[in-house]
């Protein structure tokens, strides 16, 4: 996770968006913590787009296990972020509704985000 995004790093579909400012792996739970956050707050007003998938597979051994045997069975999915990446965005409302959409979803996630919007 070392650098910046190169990819990613801007508005492709919406007027806003939610961009981070540290590297992190966010966990599928995650992402979609913050996807019904921001979905409950606008009631259907607008559109959002998701920008990161977890295509990752992380693994962990059993507690209590030995050392060897191979590696662990897959334990979830992560999306690898890097400062920068733009991972959502919504259109179609607001900018003050937008924002506290944007704030709540935030607070789903395990980093440091910003709000943009188009004209930055």
């Amino acid at each position: 996770m070392k650098g910046t995004a190169s990819r990613c790093n801007y508005l492709a579909f919406g007027e806003f968006g939610l961009q981070s400012l540290e590297p992190a792996w966010i966990d599928s739970k995650q992402i979609e913590a913050a996807r019904i956050a921001m979905a409950r707050y606008i009631k259907r007003g607008g559109k959002i787009w998701i920008r990161v998938f977890p295509d990752k597979p992380y693994t962990k051994h059993p507690a209590e296990s030995r050392m060897g045997k191979g590696k662990g069975i897959p334990e979830g999915w992560v999306a690898v972020v890097r400062p920068g990446t733009v991972m959502f965005e919504m259109a179609g409302l607001k900018a003050d509704v937008a924002e506290k959409a944007i704030r709540l979803a935030s607070q789903k996630l395990p980093i440091k985000t910003r709000f943009i919007t188009t004209e930055e």
